[in-house]
């Protein structure tokens, strides 16, 4: 299959990579930034300096992968693209968009005969040599059609067992990859996907926060009469082994995952952390899975959490704290603690 692939950042460059890599596939790549399509046409992707010309390089039905940021810069490509393809031809949105905006692009797209469909992807920047999980909304017909891009894209079932009853269906899922159901369908799955992850590196960090301050018993306490005082200095004497702590919990503990790998392998290189300011961002998937929530009335007090927490991380309850301050000395003359 020939695809053509808009935006070659970290994800775009490697799904580009691992598509070429086999003999059944070719790329044409275009990009805001002309390096980026140089680099990957040296390593055998066919260059496109625009999108007419990425267009006119693809075959029949032309299939064109857009992995950009969610928003305008989606939304303006599929609209330039509008304007280049054919009925017949199709368009897969592999970013992070918001499925509202997949059912609506897709109606639109349906009157003029192109297809679209929508891939949550996850797998990062280790999707080059791990495959990326692919989470598909669309039309059956179409879908189908693109699975062997589908099928080279994700991982496969490698090493991991099966599940008990699994070679009684008949699904992808084994595979990586998988049609779950209409448009918007893949990207509502990527988003609660993505809640979810906001929620398991919370739990994480909340805990290798607490045994980093298993050790403030040694400490000297403020003792003033605005801060709770430390009762069993003794109850809090330990100096843990982060790493060490992430090491193990991989070796058969109930929380292994691959976060848990990560976590791991960061802590080993920087045991303090100290290139990171704990400033978190949030791409949009976990705003929509608590908007999703509170729509459908379904409780999500954890994933809730988790988001608010990367709010805070950022400094967004810095007001919040000084009313809570002012309060404090408006009502009982409590004055600040530096």
């Amino acid at each position: 299959m020939r695809l053509g692939v808009i935006g070659l950042g970290r994800m775009g460059a490697n799904i580009v990579r691992r598509s070429i890599r086999h003999d059944e596939h070719e790329c044409v790549v275009f990009n805001r930034s002309p390096e980026k399509v140089q680099e990957l046409a040296a390593e055998g992707a066919i260059a496109a300096s625009n999108l007419a010309e990425l267009v006119n390089k693809l075959t029949n039905p032309c299939v064109i992968w857009l992995m950009l940021p969610a928003g305008e810069p989606t939304e303006q490509a599929i609209e330039q693209l509008t304007e280049l393809l054919k009925p017949g031809d199709i368009i897969i949105d592999g970013g992070n968009s918001h499925y509202i905006d997949d059912i609506r692009r897709a109606k639109e797209l349906a009157i003029k005969g192109i297809h679209y469909v929508d891939v949550g992807t996850s797998g990062g920047v280790w999707g080059l040599e791990r495959g990326y999980c692919l989470m598909i909304g669309g039309e059956t017909e179409v879908v189908t059609y693109l699975d062997p891009l589908f099928k080279t894209l994700a991982p496969g079932r490698g090493n991991i067992s099966r599940t008990p009853g699994r070679d009684k269906i008949n699904s992808t899922a084994e595979e990586g990859y998988l049609h779950c159901g209409a448009n918007g369908s893949g990207h509502f799955t990527k988003m609660v996907h993505n809640g979810i992850e906001y929620g398991l590196m919370a739990a994480y960090a909340e805990g290798m926060n607490i045994l980093h301050h298993a050790n403030i018993g040694k400490q000297s306490q403020n003792a003033n009469a605005e801060t709770s005082p430390l009762r069993d200095p003794e109850h809090y004497q330990y100096d843990f082994d982060l790493p060490a702590i992430a090491e193990v919990w991989r070796r058969g503990s109930v929380v292994a995952s691959w976060l848990l790998d990560l976590t791991a392998i960061a802590l080993l290189e920087q045991p303090n952390l100290e290139g990171f300011s704990g400033r978190i961002s949030d791409s949009g998937e976990g705003r929509w899975t608590i908007a999703a929530a509170i729509e459908q009335g379904t409780p999500a007090p954890v994933l809730s959490a988790a988001l608010y927490q990367r709010f805070s991380s950022r400094g967004e309850d810095e007001f919040a704290g000084k009313i809570l301050s002012a309060m404090r000395l408006k009502f009982g003359g409590h004055i600040e603690q530096h």
